[in-house]
């Protein structure tokens, strides 16, 4: 399949007619799978491409999404994949890589970085690790650098100011924290970023699946914090790419 590019070429050299290239640049804008149309341009409207929800998917419908996708999207990621589902999909996807941390899949190669700015993805607990290498791997699809800071919860807050100069350095920061979720507030008060809160469903039976950490990140008095839904990791990496690459 031509790129709109490409398209745009043929005609100017005389290739392909109005007509052809009209018809060629309405297919190249979705793929009617029947089971899904795929949004082939959103990648020109919205500078980053669509992006497979794994969850509820079967294998099959993965794959066929994903051969839709190939010609225009490098690289391909799929959220929420179960290894399971993963080993399903080998076969016919040789060369994907599982991200078993963040359960994730990409097929085709990371970009390089765009620039040295770096999104910095800090947790409270290594429990809140799932949710942070989700948000990580995102942003690395997306083209960014990503430094990790795991586990420096304020529980042990000196494990923080011990990585305070890595978390000042980022153009962004995503905070990821269950429990009461109060970490967010204390970084939020410490440096001169936008910071990016993802409460997670960690926690004992009054965190009520994250709902208490939530509602603690909403109510932050530090400003400059922008909450994200429970557990959303890549919510949070998706708009912390958009601002790292300003």
């Amino acid at each position: 399949m031509m790129t709109t590019q490409e398209i745009l070429e043929a005609v100017a050299a005389g290739q392909l007619s109005p007509t052809a290239a009209t018809a060629q640049l309405e297919a190249t804008q979705t793929a009617d799978l029947g089971f899904a149309n795929v949004d082939l341009s959103r990648q020109h409207r919205n500078g980053f491409p669509e992006v497979i929800y794994g969850a509820g998917k079967t294998a099959p419908q993965i794959a066929g999404i994903i051969k839709a996708m190939t010609p225009q999207t490098t690289p391909i990621l799929t959220t929420r994949l179960t290894a399971e589902k993963f080993a399903a999909l080998q076969p016919a996807l040789p060369t994907a890589v599982y991200h078993e941390a963040a359960k994730c899949m990409t097929v085709g190669a990371m970009p390089t970085p765009k620039s040295t700015d770096y999104i910095a993805v800090v947790t409270a607990g290594t429990s809140d690790l799932p949710v942070a290498e989700e948000a990580a791997v995102t942003a690395q699809a997306f083209g960014n650098r990503v430094e990790r800071v795991y586990d420096v919860g304020v529980a042990g807050i000196h494990r923080l100011f011990a990585k305070l100069d890595v978390i000042r350095g980022a153009k962004v920061v995503i905070v990821i924290a269950g429990m009461e979720g109060a970490l967010a507030s204390v970084v939020g008060g410490l440096i001169d970023k936008p910071l990016i809160a993802v409460p997670t469903s960690v926690g004992y039976g009054t965190n009520f699946q994250g709902l208490t950490a939530l509602l603690t990140m909403l109510n932050s008095c530090a400003s400059g914090i922008t909450v994200v839904n429970i557990d959303n990791g890549f919510g949070a990496a998706y708009s912390a790419s958009m601002i790292n690459q300003l």
